[in-house]
């Protein structure tokens, strides 16, 4: 949990400074449902285009961690 509240907080300072942070990850087009390694497992995120908001919505930990 710690490493996705540390990406999470990298995508918040990245879009701080007026990054756009919707194509970051992997997803099929920018913006949307976007999927972000993080520490063997992964999380879904979305940004809110008009909002200083990032939304995660699931965390996938590692397999060898279920």
């Amino acid at each position: 949990m710690t490493e996705v509240e540390r990406l999470a907080d990298q995508l918040v300072a990245l879009a701080g400074m007026d990054i756009d942070i919707s194509d970051l990850g992997n997803g099929p087009r920018p913006g949307g449902l976007r999927r972000m390694d993080a520490a063997g497992g992964w999380f879904y995120f979305l940004v809110a285009p008009r909002d200083p908001l990032i939304i995660v919505v699931r965390i996938v930990p590692p397999f060898d961690a279920l």
